[in-house]
């Protein structure tokens, strides 16, 4: 199942300088697939407007009256649903604290439009991300009320993310910071490191063959004893996978060979 992420991005500006806010508009306006919904001049409005129009990024000011960026930003944290927030600010002290509170970008005045260009991609694709991720979150909700179904997973290809089902994925495997998921004929990067995937796929056909590796038995297709100790997994489509004897056993005992 494929999901585009190339909805309009909805976009708040807040800013209590009415000249800023203008010049940061014009800004958005040459950025495609960008929508600017609202406006806001204090803190206490950008709330209002946020509640409002459910925005996915903020571009939100520091000093303000009534209510501090800091400050809003702290106050969504407690929300239902956060926006990506992309601190634009005269001010390079507080860069940290922005950070800490769940800002994603912090961008000094004036903003070059390269730069303000990039932030935007990154607050994208972070937003794309989290989209599908909520879905897959959902069908889990659902698998509770309703029964066990096979779960989906987020993978990225690219700068577009898929949910794919639990079965049509072959294999797991980690290379450093990375976990790769395998399937016929894709290769997809997780967004979630392989630790985490294995509790998700408790109870599944999926084992940890490797400390690197969790593997679909459903798609082993041959199974070679390279020594004593050691095995060699053959899936489907031609990945390999080397096993311990214990690990071997437990997919052979799942296998029913």
């Amino acid at each position: 199942m494929r999901l585009g992420v190339s909805m309009p991005m909805k976009t708040l500006i807040v800013d209590d300088e009415p000249i800023a806010r203008r010049v940061l508009r014009e800004e958005l306006e040459a950025i495609p697939d960008l929508e600017v919904v609202g406006e806001a001049d204090d803190g206490g409005a950008a709330l209002e407007q946020i509640a409002t129009h459910q925005p996915d990024l903020v571009l939100l000011d520091l000093q303000m009256p009534v209510m501090s960026g800091l400050e809003v930003v702290r106050r969504l944290k407690h929300g239902a649903r956060m926006p990506v927030i992309i601190i634009v600010t005269a001010y390079d002290k507080y860069a940290l604290e922005a950070f800490e509170a769940g800002a994603i970008d912090y961008l000094l005045k004036p903003v070059g439009q390269e730069r303000l260009s990039e932030a935007i991609e990154r607050a994208r694709r972070i937003t794309g991300r989290e989209a599908v991720e909520r879905i897959a979150r959902l069908q889990e909700i659902g698998d509770a009320v309703s029964g066990p179904r096979i779960r989906r997973i987020v993978g990225k290809l690219g700068e577009e993310y898929f949910l794919l089902n639990a079965d049509e994925i072959y294999a797991f495997q980690a290379e450093g910071d990375m976990v790769w998921i395998l399937t016929a004929k894709r290769k997809y990067l997780a967004t979630q490191t392989l630790k985490v995937l294995e509790q998700r796929l408790v109870n599944t056909s999926f084992r940890r063959i490797h400390r690197n590796a969790l593997v679909n038995v459903d798609h082993v297709r041959k199974m070679s004893a390279l020594s004593s100790q050691r095995w060699l997994l053959t899936l489907s489509n031609d990945q390999e996978f080397i096993a311990s004897k214990r690990q071997a056993k437990s997919v052979r005992e799942l296998l029913n060979w």
